[in-house]
Parts: structure tokens; sequence; C-alpha cells
């Protein structure tokens, strides 16, 4: 699966279960000296502001990463930088209680992904999901994209770095039945 059917479908989403969402695909940062670009930025506005910085991660993309190590530079160097560029910049809200932004790394649900995945799983579970953007909290989520096939607004994710990690019998029981990331879960550990 290829990471332009990834984005494809998470544009999909975001237009399908919010109101005027902000989409900008390959959006560029540049925040001291540092330059990037993030797969998929969604700036929504209901009733705050939420950044969702998305990196996308597929089959060919796994496939030519030196490794997890590789992977999760790239997505560390998102997130210490994207917001620091001043047109990214979050300002800190009076009462805010809810993420200002949501830093997330999605991987394809195909037997290469979930292989790499499950090698590396204590490197992805390490991951934090607490973050900060200086006084505004945030947001980390490793996860496998679900409901690629059905309505965009079914569009889901089964996270790695939660209170589930990779392979337990709570990331078992979020796994929806007959998905693709049941059938490469079941494919990985069958060969």
């Amino acid at each position: 699966m290829r990471e332009d059917e990834l984005a494809t479908r998470v544009v999909d989403h975001y237009g399908a279960v919010h109101d005027n969402p902000e989409i900008r695909l390959e959006e560029p940062y540049d925040a001291e000296g540092r330059r990037g670009v993030v797969d998929v930025y969604v700036r929504l506005r209901a009733p705050e502001r939420v950044d969702h910085v998305i990196e996308l991660k597929g089959d060919a993309a796994v496939r030519g990463a030196t490794g997890a190590n590789e992977i999760l530079r790239q997505y560390r160097r998102m997130e210490r930088y994207f917001h620091a560029d001043a047109s990214h910049a979050l300002r800190p809200k009076l009462g805010r209680t809810e993420p200002g932004a949501r830093y997330l790394l999605c991987f394809a649900p195909t037997p290469t992904c979930v292989y790499h995945v499950a090698t590396h799983r204590s490197l992805y579970d390490s991951v934090d999901a607490a973050a900060r953007v200086d006084d505004v909290p945030a947001v980390r989520t490793v996860a496998f994209l679900t409901g690629l096939d059905g309505d965009p607004a079914d569009l889901g994710m089964v996270s790695v770095n939660g209170n589930a990690s990779f392979g337990s019998e709570a990331f078992l029981n979020a796994v929806p039945d007959g998905s693709r990331l049941a059938e490469s879960i079941r494919r990985s550990t069958t060969t």
C-alpha cells in the first residue's frame, strides 16, 4: 500500500467528519534552520484550534528505512520543529483542557508494516503519548490505520503506544475483525 493511497483516505476522512478542515499535503516547515515536510497537516477549529500533524508510512517507506530508529528520528524531528516554525506556531489559551496538537505516525495495515512494527515494538511502544508544545498540551500517537476500504468517516486507528502495546490482548481486541490489519497480523504470525 502506497503513501498516496493512505493520504487520500486521510484527506477524505477529515473532509467527511469535520466542518471546514484546513488540509494541506506535503506541508513544509522551517524552524531554526531545520527544514522538513509532513505528509498531511490538518487544522481544525471546533471550538478551539487543534492541529493534526500526520506522518504516513507505507511498505516502500518501511522497506527503504534503515530501521525503526530512522522512522522515529523523522517523526521526532517533525514534532520538535513543525510548530517551532512561525507560520505553524501554537499559542496557549487560558482554560484549554484539550490538546492543541496531535502528532500521528500512521502505518499502513500491511504484512510488511505489521512485521516491522512487531519487530521493533519496544521502540514504538516507548513513544510517550503525552507531549507539549511550549505551554500547549499535545498528544503523540503511533498507530495502524484501519477502515481503509469503507466509508471515509469510518477511518480509524489502532494505537501501539498507548495503553495497549502491539500484540497485547487489548491491542488484538481493538483490531477490527475482517480488517486488512487483522489479515496482516494473521499472515505475519503464520509465516
